[in-house]
């Protein structure tokens, strides 16, 4: 069995380390987007692939039976051409995807559709403003530069249009405890985030409850076809539910 993970979250590099020991050989797919990206147990292609075709055409040569989509929930273009490529491929896909969080008991949350409706959401007076929805997507804001933000991300961002900003490196995973300091030494007002799901950056969600702050929730974008789990040990089970007969036939 050969298999191709599309990377880049905590469930990816479980997914790989479940693997890494098994009679599968599989390999890790990067964008690249991340400067220092962790250690993983299995081979690691860091790259894109030319679009659906150059992917298609990757897994044909490499004779790839199986390609896992373990992209972040918010990645649609990688996702989409997934979709296509294993079409193209004739092989099976399989999203492995976080669910995403679910508001409860004392959550104030604003859903927004994407950015920059995230941006209006916060209003035209100005705000302290905790930003965690990545460096890509900072642009959007710049519609609404009245407030003073304080943005998280993994590495700087290329250009930063926002007058009133400051920017803090890290990486999580971030608990409650830490994230409710954070926020009240920064006298933060509002959170806005995307829903990614997963428990690795929850704590920003639960602290924000804590102290009785809002919440400008990102909804996921919907995913479409293939088989869809939650868990890196569901994707082992259904591998090894269904062997490929060998190294030529992908199909599974």
């Amino acid at each position: 069995m050969r298999v191709l993970i599309l990377g880049g979250t905590t469930e990816a590099t479980k997914l790989c380390e479940l693997i890494a020991p098994s009679n599968t050989s599989a390999t890790l797919s990067l964008a690249g987007r991340t400067a220092n990206p962790a250690p993983q147990s299995v081979p690691v292609r860091i790259g894109g692939f030319g679009g659906a075709e150059g992917l298609a055409a990757y897994l044909t040569q490499q004779k790839i039976n199986v390609l896992i989509d373990a992209s972040h929930p918010f990645a649609e273009r990688i996702s989409a051409n997934a979709i296509a490529a294993a079409k193209l491929a004739e092989i099976s896909l399989i999203t492995l995807t976080r669910a995403p969080w679910t508001p409860v008991e004392g959550d104030h949350w604003i859903e927004a559709d994407d950015l920059s409706a995230a941006a209006l959401a916060l209003g035209d007076e100005p705000r302290r403003v905790f930003l965690t929805s990545g460096r890509l997507g900072l642009a959007a804001f710049e519609a609404a530069p009245q407030h003073d933000y304080l943005i998280r991300t993994i590495d700087p961002p290329e250009a930063l249009g926002l007058p009133r900003a400051r920017i803090i490196l890290d990486r999580g995973p971030f608990s409650e405890s830490a994230e409710r300091m954070l926020m009240s030494e920064e006298k933060i007002e509002i959170l806005v985030t995307k829903n990614s799901g997963g428990a690795a950056t929850y704590g920003k969600i639960a602290a924000a409850r804590a102290l009785g702050l809002p919440v400008v929730m990102i909804r996921p974008p919907p995913r479409q076809d293939g088989l869809t789990l939650h868990d890196p040990q569901e994707v082992i089970r259904f591998i090894e539910a269904h062997p490929a007969r060998s190294g030529v036939d992908r199909g599974v």
